[in-house]
């Protein structure tokens, strides 16, 4: 395992399980042997102040990542940029939240796979790239481009955010995994090989619509991964760069969690089990990913967090989807609309569905996060908020609220002290 894979791993970890050396005293004091008695401090008994006070010394204190976002040209915005015309991952609000490294992904969705859809998709993902080239050699950005674990620990030490490239959907190398080299060598050094849609490398969680045919695509095409799959996963591990298995159907993500050499990451994936989308993550796979030295990174991302355990949402959601004429049958709230002609249309969809979800909360966030970390243990749960792409809850629409998910972790009585949560081992570095 390269030394970039060991420290991303360890250093994608949510930064609020950490507390001050004086709140882990106190915690000592409270704690027999390796079972938890009770919390440092209860949330009931400290203030709003003193929790506020907390999460930010926690900020200036050690180095905070969020696993994911897209990636988003300056002069040409997607639908998902912040409503002021900029990134939600921009320089500026990257600073404002404290937030000191991003792994930012070059991604296309689907689209045609012959010659004329290649290109194109690798073109977009080469103006991207570009685009974090660009702006990390503007010095009043106070940005980087991180290709090393070194690079990323500099950063921070400097006061400079680290900008960690990414890559999702291997649409873009067309046919050939040899594109992957290429992409490394431009600084990627996170790689998925899916988005919505499969490919010809592997099955996505999320079977595309075709309008030509009016029907959806096979759950799966390939069983999991294509050959050409195999060959990619085996190719990131010799580069020494990290897999990730986000936006993979389930057998395409517990074959690439066996295949890695090294241990992979889920940059933007919540709990099946809590929130029942086939783009969430089973009990299955969570648990290989444990047990295989990875992490799982929790989206601030309202489709991937409301309570699918609620009748009377499935049951609006059933039925705001037959007034807009689409079969009641969903997999997320917001997707399986693509029959649905013209962007007003789509977009009067989405809204009704934004309307029916509220705006979510930091709160449901960490019941993801205490999820993960009571079956897996602490180790392998971090925050990867899929910004630019539908990321955004109450308070956290961009990354300069990134402060409101450390409050609710400090509130839920996370500490740096090493415990045993239902018999897991769980620590903070």
């Amino acid at each position: 395992m390269s030394n970039f894979t060991k420290w991303i791993l360890v250093g994608l970890l949510t930064s609020a399980s950490c507390s001050s050396p004086d709140e882990e005293a106190e915690a000592s004091k409270n704690v027999e042997g390796d079972l938890e008695v009770s919390a440092p401090e209860t949330s009931s008994a400290r203030t709003d102040a003193e929790i506020q006070a907390t999460a930010r010394a926690i900020h200036d204190r050690v180095l905070v990542l969020d696993a994911h976002a897209d990636i988003e040209i300056p002069d040409n915005l997607s639908r998902y940029a912040g409503p002021d015309g900029m990134s939600r991952v921009a320089p500026v609000k990257l600073h404002a939240g404290g937030v000191d490294a991003v792994v930012v992904a070059a991604a296309v969705g689907p689209g045609p796979r012959d010659e004329a859809g290649f290109v194109e998709a690798r073109q977009q993902a080469d103006a991207e790239v570009a685009a974090i080239h660009a702006q990390v050699a503007d010095a009043t950005t106070k940005t980087v481009l991180a290709t090393s674990a070194e690079a990323i620990v500099e950063a921070h030490e400097n006061g400079q955010v680290a900008m960690i490239l990414g890559f999702q959907n291997a649409r873009i190398l067309g046919l050939d995994p040899k594109g992957v080299d290429e992409f490394h060598a431009a600084g990627v050094r996170v790689f998925a090989l899916t988005h919505m849609g499969h490919n010809d490398f592997a099955d996505s969680s999320r079977p595309v619509y075709n309008g030509e045919t009016s029907s959806y695509e096979p759950d799966a095409e390939h069983g999991g991964l294509s050959e050409l799959g195999v060959a990619a996963i085996q190719r990131i591990n010799d580069l020494g760069a990290v897999v990730d298995i986000s936006q993979l159907s389930k057998q395409a993500a517990l074959q690439a969690i066996e295949l890695s050499r090294a241990p992979v990451l889920a940059t933007h994936s919540n709990v099946q089990a809590l929130t029942n989308v086939r783009r969430n993550l089973s009990d299955e796979e969570i648990d290989r990913i444990g047990a295989t030295g990875g992490v799982i990174h929790v989206a601030a991302f309202r489709g991937y967090l409301f309570d699918s355990n609620d009748p009377e949402l499935d049951r609006r959601i059933r039925e705001t989807r037959t007034e807009h004429g689409l079969p009641q049958k969903y997999d997320y709230p917001f997707e399986l609309y693509w029959e649905i002609e013209g962007c007003e249309a789509q977009q009067a969809y989405t809204g009704a569905i934004s309307d029916l979800l509220g705006e979510g909360s930091a709160e449901v966030v960490v019941n993801h996060i205490d999820y993960i970390v009571d079956r897996i243990g602490i180790d392998h749960a971090g925050i990867g908020n899929d910004f630019n792409h539908g990321g955004g809850i109450a308070g956290f629409i961009d990354a300069s609220g990134a402060l409101v998910v450390t409050e609710a972790l400090v509130r839920r009585g996370y500490t740096r002290l090493r415990l045993k949560r239902s018999g897991v081992q769980t620590s903070c570095v």
